[in-house]
């Protein structure tokens, strides 16, 4: 597998190799696809979770019309 990064990547490998923390590039990036998948996971699970919510919640008595409107409202 061939895998192309950008300079500034590049770098933070390097930088990551010359702290001593890793024997190579190859860890750096097995170390960052672990942590990739704890975050990933996480957020899926939380966002999960505030769809259960929404869906088990009480039936909200505004229309689209007026969420939209006090939406626009707070982000002025």
């Amino acid at each position: 597998m061939n895998i192309s990064f950008t300079e500034k990547q590049q770098n933070y490998i390097s930088a990551q190799l010359s702290s001593g923390d890793f024997q190579n590039a190859s860890e750096v990036v097995r170390d960052a696809l672990r942590l990739h998948e704890l975050y990933r996971t996480r957020v899926l699970e939380e966002l999960h979770g505030e769809i259960s919510k929404g869906w088990d919640g009480p039936t909200s008595k505004r229309n689209i019309k007026d969420i939209i409107k006090a939406k626009t409202k707070s982000h002025k």
